[in-house]
């Protein structure tokens, strides 16, 4: 039975990759900073205890962060898939009117947060017997073109794009393998809170944008954890079909 560890687990994105990891088989460790999230998405998997465990931390927090990867590594033995996917986005405003707290608090989740639970990961994969293990980092389609008025959101998924691609390097060495999944529009409460009364175009229009469900993003994340090792997804995009992406809208 293989072990997976999911960051912000506790709602959106992170509890459907949750929920189908443990549909599975996988064995979960869930982390977010609310135990009572976390908690309902043990009680929607219907799983035994054995199978799960709840570890409230804070991902921009290293003391934290190690003592989740320990949790796991106590509760399961190893540590074979990390979905590192908690993630923020700030108020929408002109790059010259970002105050600097709401820059800090993206940078600390999106690229810090990022980065610290890597780093944990690299640590026990490359110890763990036998050796290495895969890494997704949920990026975004903002890790490749930007929306208006997202500066803080854009730049981290940018870099969290360049930690991936130095990472997948990295690991090749300790048979760990680091890949990307960028998604566009997957319906969640993050998304209906963002765009719920339209998405702001690059010629100022606000326009109403297609989206797509999140088991979608669940069964993607699913395909890349399930390849072998010596093979790797380094970077996927999931998108809604009709979202102005690929055009000049």
């Amino acid at each position: 039975m293989k072990t997976a560890l999911v960051t912000g687990a506790g709602s959106g994105i992170g509890r459907a990759v949750a929920l189908q990891l443990l549909s599975e088989g996988y064995r979960v460790a869930l982390v977010g900073r609310r135990v009572d999230a976390l908690q309902e998405t043990v009680r929607l998997a219907g799983v035994g205890a054995d199978q799960t465990l709840v570890a409230p931390s804070d991902v921009t927090k290293p003391d934290e962060v190690k003592r989740a990867f320990e949790q796991t590594v106590a509760a399961f033995g190893r540590l074979d898939l990390l979905f590192n996917n908690a993630g923020i986005g700030a108020p929408a405003a002109p790059v010259d009117e970002i105050a600097f707290e709401d820059w800090q608090n993206v940078v600390n989740v999106n690229l810090t947060g990022v980065f610290l639970c890597l780093q944990a990961a690299f640590s026990v994969m490359k110890a763990q017997v036998p050796r290495g293990g895969r890494i997704i980092n949920n990026g975004s389609i903002s890790a490749q073109t930007p929306r208006p008025h997202a500066a803080p959101y854009v730049a981290t998924k940018h870099a969290v794009l360049g930690l991936t691609k130095a990472a997948a390097l990295d690991g090749r060495a300790f048979d760990i393998a680091v890949g990307q999944i960028d998604i566009g529009n997957t319906a969640t409460e993050l998304l209906t809170n963002s765009l719920g009364n339209g998405a702001l175009q690059a010629d100022g229009t606000l326009k109403n944008e297609p989206s797509f469900e999140v088991q979608h993003v669940a069964k993607a994340v699913s395909y890349m954890a399930g390849l072998p090792l010596h093979a790797n997804v380094l970077s996927m995009t999931v998108m809604a079909t009709g979202m102005p992406f690929v055009g000049r809208g």
